[in-house]
């Protein structure tokens, strides 16, 4: 009976979690809140009681990050790395250090340890990818300038996990500095010889099974993926090490695949299960009571964290000459705290180096960052422009390194975005009579502006005295190719109040963008997916040969 009632505890969370995720989606919330709050209703300290299975579900949780890393290691690829730019590679790690240090400092003020401090730190340090990705995309703008930063951010982050995860390892190891080198020594040779077996079993997998074979029978690819992965996890286990730390390194030889995107979508289900129990595990920890009764130190943490994380990766990015914009963007976007802080959480409280105290705060100010974490993301860009124009005034609102508009003729056109849809439009524009400036914030902008002609203003369009500079209030048309649909409906906003008379044309990626740029003043709005559309009903009618008498005739209403 002991197995059957197991099963219907992780039932009832996965029920639990499936509805108050389904709640949290509704109310424009990552679905991780609602099974973080479902695990602390049914189970733990203060709760409802009713899943008891605490210890067991656990187990199967650490499956769940285990998997997790896994699934990280098939995404890591040094080429992947290197595509983000040194300079976003800098700002990321800069950020993880960085915030580490500030949020150890300021623990060790509260008269925590070094090593918990350090810990407490490392938790901080790291962002939720699952939860910002999702909001971005579902708003459209993973494709702006701060989202594309927020995405380089995490990444790096993700990386960070496995060095910080060894860290607080070693530290949970006790004894002296002798002590500690030696078991770091001891891990680092048990790593390299998990790695070299993993290699060995996938080579000699391949091998047996072949290429052809796991490609064609997509069984065979998933019963790899779930043999190396959970196989490298209890290897690492055994061997003393973080089960989660075998698995990224098994994922990152299965990456290196021809397979790699098979088994990435085939394991896609079951990470979904074992992470929404995770989650659910790391919600029974959660004590509502407790929280309730320090209700001020948890909200106290949770501002801090969220002002501290946001004004870090704002540094950062201005030390990189990012405008102000770019950086309190970035940083509204990435200030809560992340699905990794549970996991390095869990190895602190484990090696005893976490107090029940810390570790309860930590957890429910983790909670409340990702339940905010929807509002900030989306007041983000236009907190960002707004600090812009505190700081630097009217004149002064060019990002750095703007070159002026000033040197060329009023412009006839003004391409804002030179994305490939502003180069084919200058593109198209190059050779006549018609002057124009293109507005970008990549400096990269000048060089291909220059090869047709026009002149070239880096800077942020959103801000009115970008367009002014830019001459836009000469403009007979202004073209508005932006990515992201709010920063675009702000452009087409400051158009039209600069310059009434300009005919403003805007590039919608999404069709239910489309009025919204209209209403904000876009006299045409070419929509790319009905564009795509109707150029693929024309292949498909010639390719069946259908005239052209024949298609209007089909146009025809009855």
């Amino acid at each position: 009976m002991g197995a059957w009632n197991f099963l219907l505890d992780v039932v009832v969370l996965l029920g639990a979690c499936l509805l108050l995720g389904a709640v949290a989606t509704r109310f424009r919330q990552s679905p991780l809140v609602g099974y973080l709050i479902a695990g602390a209703a049914l189970g733990g300290p203060g709760s409802l009681g009713i899943v008891q299975s605490g210890g067991e579900i656990e187990t199967i949780a650490e499956l769940g990050v285990a998997l997790l890393l896994f699934s990280l290691g098939l995404e890591f690829s040094w080429r992947r790395l290197l595509s983000l730019g040194f300079r976003t590679l800098v700002v990321g790690a800069a950020q993880v250090v960085v915030t580490l240090m500030v949020a150890a400092g300021v623990a060790m003020a509260f008269s925590l340890g070094p090593a918990e401090a350090i810990v407490v730190g490392s938790m901080i340090a790291l962002s939720s990818t699952a939860c910002v990705l999702r909001i971005l995309m579902d708003r459209g703008e993973i494709d702006s300038v701060h989202g594309r930063n927020s995405v380089g951010i995490l990444l790096v982050q993700d990386i960070a996990v496995v060095p910080l995860a060894l860290v607080v390892t070693l530290l949970a190891s006790e004894g002296s500095a002798l002590d500690v080198a030696l078991e770091a020594g001891k891990i680092l040779l048990l790593v390299l010889g998990l790695i070299a077996g993993l290699w060995l079993t996938s080579r000699l997998a391949v091998w047996i099974l072949g290429t052809m074979a796991l490609v064609r029978n997509r069984e065979l690819g998933t019963l790899l993926a779930i043999v190396v992965g959970l196989g490298s996890a209890w290897a690492a286990h055994a061997a003393g090490t973080s089960p989660a730390l075998g698995a990224f390194i098994a994922g990152m030889f299965l990456g290196a695949s021809p397979f790699a995107t098979q088994v990435r979508s085939d394991v896609a289900s079951l990470r979904v299960v074992l992470l929404t129990l995770f989650f659910g595990a790391v919600g029974m920890v959660a004590d509502p009571v407790w929280i309730a009764r320090n209700w001020m130190v948890v909200i106290g943490v949770t501002a801090l964290v969220l002002a501290g994380k946001a004004a870090i990766v704002w540094l950062v990015t201005r030390l990189a000459r990012r405008p102000h914009a770019q950086g309190i963007a970035t940083g509204l976007c990435v200030a809560q705290i992340g699905e990794f802080a549970f996991v390095l959480g869990g190895l602190g409280r484990g090696g005893g180096l976490l107090g029940e105290t810390t570790y309860l705060t930590l957890v429910s100010s983790t909670i409340l960052t990702l339940f905010v974490s929807p509002y900030l993301i989306a007041v983000a860009p236009v907190a960002g422009v707004w600090v812009e124009r505190r700081l630097r005034g009217s004149r002064a609102a060019l990002a750095e390194g703007g070159s002026s508009g000033s040197g060329h003729p009023a412009p006839d056109v003004v391409i804002i975005g030179l994305g490939p849809a502003g180069q084919t439009v200058a593109r198209a524009l190059a050779g006549s009579s018609l002057s124009g400036v293109v507005v970008d914030l990549n400096a990269r902008a000048r060089d291909l502006a220059e090869t047709v002609g026009f002149g070239c203003v880096i800077g942020d369009a959103t801000l009115p005295e970008t367009l002014e500079h830019a001459g836009v209030t000469s403009a007979s048309v202004v073209v508005v190719s932006v990515p992201a649909p709010s920063a675009a409906v702000r452009v087409i906003e400051n158009v039209r109040t600069l310059a009434p008379g300009a005919h403003i044309v805007a590039r919608s990626r999404y069709h239910l963008h489309a009025q919204r740029y209209q209403a904000a003043g876009a006299r045409t709005v070419v929509d790319d997916e009905y564009s795509v559309g109707e150029d693929l009903a024309d292949h498909v009618l010639d390719q069946l040969g259908i005239t052209a008498t024949e298609r209007e005739r089909s146009e025809e209403p009855a």
